[in-house]
């Protein structure tokens, strides 16, 4: 089986956790597919938000689309927690404050440098497509990770070969959604859990979330499928 792998990289990125207080504005720690799926369809050229069809149902365009491609995440940050920092600056748009010379203070928090491996396995036309276009270097609009202060930069890529694999006594690179596997503690180094957006609500658009896991503790047994490329072993979803 195919796979297409590639570096993704940026001086920035925001993932915007709609569960905020008045003060700040607060990223996810690490990219997620919804978000990588917005950055697929950019390339693509599929209609957003703004824009909604009766032929694609209750779902924006792209996510109806490539909402059943499979991924995988490598966060290359020491044990997958990327350093954080605030930033402070001026929305003058008119409508976007109620305060007196209607400027509005934003406070958001920004992935500083963020740098993860990106896999997507190559199965149906929307996968193949996808892979076609990032391997050619082209894309409809610009990619950008969370807001589009945060441009993209995707290098390194390539056409793998993955081959499932026993995950008894491995250690999985990747992030993986928890229940999937269980791990002896013992030995472990770091272990790091997070909430992240894993769909899209059909109802509400809303964002579905699942805790995730990063570690490098040994997995004694599993319920879902390990895949290698001879470097990594990795988890789809």
């Amino acid at each position: 089986m195919e796979a297409l792998r590639f570096e993704l990289k940026g001086k920035n990125a925001f993932f915007k956790n709609p569960e905020v207080n008045s003060y700040y504005y607060f990223t996810y720690g690490n990219i997620h597919k919804p978000a990588l799926l917005g950055m697929f369809g950019a390339i693509l050229g599929y209609q957003g938000y703004q824009k909604y069809s009766e032929q694609y149902g209750d779902y924006p365009e792209y996510y109806q689309k490539l909402k059943d491609i499979n991924i995988s995440v490598i966060p290359k940050a020491k044990k997958g927690c990327f350093s954080k920092k605030i930033q402070f600056f001026n929305n003058t748009v008119g409508y976007a404050s109620f305060e007196q010379g209607g400027n509005l203070i934003i406070k958001e928090e920004w992935i500083d440098n963020p740098f993860w491996i990106i896999y997507i396995k190559i199965e149906e036309e929307e996968s193949k497509k996808l892979a076609s276009m990032i391997q050619q270097k082209k894309c409809i609009y610009l990619p950008y990770l969370g807001k589009n202060d945060h441009p993209a930069n995707i290098t390194n890529i390539e056409i793998v070969n993955i081959e499932k694999k026993e995950a008894s006594n491995q250690i999985i690179n990747s992030l993986v959604p928890t229940g999937e596997f269980v791990y002896d503690w013992d030995e472990m180094k770091y272990k790091y859990e997070e909430y992240l957006p894993i769909a899209l609500n059909q109802e509400t658009n809303h964002y579905e979330l699942k805790k995730f896991i990063f570690t490098d503790a040994v997995v004694e047994e599993g319920n879902s499928i390990l895949y290698s490329d001879g470097e990594n072993n990795i988890v789809f979803y």
